[in-house]
């Protein structure tokens, strides 16, 4: 085997070898199913179990109540800049904070459905900084507040979430999910891309 290397970039990254064997094996052949997991129905029982166990895996490991749902769906997280506002903005109007080039491409996409309000801009200093919670100038009554937790481009990362009071947060998780512990419970939506 060719000597394998360390990736520690912000997309891709390494993976236990472990893990990596494991994914071989059954993808040449899904225990159960006689086939490859790429040649089965996504309504076959064997399917259907792989499905309810990465739910599980991922409701366990973010600890979530009863009233969370996981969605796997095509697109990405560039599909959900424009699947959160279509869903969640109802007339309202939506905060955003602008704290590097996803959270740009997030806000234009929301522009495209209704009202956006960028609570806070990060956009004079280049993106070299985050809002402190005093900063942001929030919508009374706003559909959702929108940040990117990690914004890969920049360098720039939350390490807590913004305190929107009393509306939803939704967050663009798509370079730092599952990386640490965190509460669910201020969250309508957590989106991320793999």
């Amino acid at each position: 085997m060719e000597e394998r290397i360390i990736n520690f970039s912000a997309g891709p990254a390494a993976l236990p070898l472990k893990a990596m064997e494991k994914a071989h094996e059954e993808f040449l052949c899904l225990p159960g199913a006689g086939a490859s997991v790429m040649e089965i129905s996504h309504r076959c029982k064997a399917f259907d179990a792989v499905h309810q166990k990465a739910k599980y895996n991922i409701r366990t490991l973010l600890n979530l109540p009863e009233n969370y749902q996981v969605l796997f769906t095509p697109g990405g997280a560039t599909m959900n800049f424009s699947m959160v506002p279509m869903n969640l903005m109802n007339g309202k109007t939506a905060d955003y904070i602008h704290c590097g080039s996803w959270a740009s491409k997030a806000i234009s996409e929301a522009k495209k459905f209704g009202e956006v309000n960028v609570a806070w801009s990060g956009k004079a200093d280049n993106f070299n900084s985050l809002t402190k919670n005093e900063e942001l100038s929030l919508t009374p009554d706003a559909a959702y507040l929108h940040f990117t937790s990690n914004e890969t481009i920049q360098g720039i990362e939350f390490f807590e979430e913004p305190d929107a009071g009393d509306v939803p947060l939704v967050c663009d998780a798509s370079s730092n999910f599952l990386s640490r512990p965190i509460d669910v419970t201020p969250y309508g939506v957590i989106y991320a891309g793999a």
